[in-house]
């Protein structure tokens, strides 16, 4: 075993210092990768792309295990149609509350939380939603990279009008 000198113990302990300037939010799956599409971003976007198609088609075969379970129970064409019609909904709600939560940060007072139990039963819907957005870019790219880019570009805005040190300015002269 390689003996390891207390400089280079002491410098893997201690934390890097943080670096100046705005930090990018990292996404669930990526990390920051998604600034500079390295560190196998890619390889993540295909495989989140195929993992949840598969996780989407797992899940309606599951639903139709459901459904055959209503055929064989004879509940009756009303219950079997409104259940379907019910899983159609809470889909297509499911798809459209997470298509737009890639585009725009929920509002503090929004109705998220209570369509938190309809988008899990409209799962597929999120799955789906998910798959397509990861065809083109790692969801939410677009509106974190907005964000990030309107921060270091304030960040160097405030950076740049600072001149010297305000220490050694003259006081402003009374009129």
């Amino acid at each position: 075993m390689a003996d390891v000198s207390e400089e280079q113990q002491r410098d893997q302990s201690t934390p890097a210092a943080p670096a100046a300037g705005p930090q990018p939010e990292p996404i669930r799956f990526f990390g920051t990768t998604w600034v500079d599409h390295s560190g196998g971003y890619a390889l993540r976007r295909a495989a989140l792309a195929a993992g949840s198609l598969l996780a989407a088609a797992a899940g309606a075969y599951l639903l139709r295990f459901a459904y055959e379970g209503l055929e064989i129970g004879n509940v009756g064409p009303f219950l079997s149609i409104s259940v379907i019609v019910l899983f159609a909904i809470a889909t297509a709600i499911a798809f459209a509350k997470t298509w737009e939560s890639f585009g725009r940060r929920p509002r503090p007072s929004s109705d998220e939380a209570a369509l938190k139990g309809l988008k899990t039963i409209g799962f597929i819907g999120s799955l789906a939603a998910y798959f397509l957005r990861s065809l083109s870019e790692a969801p939410g790219e677009k509106l974190r990279r907005t964000e990030y880019e309107q921060a270091v570009a304030e960040f160097g805005r405030r950076r740049s009008a600072r001149t010297g040190n305000p220490a050694a300015r003259r006081p402003k002269r009374r009129k």
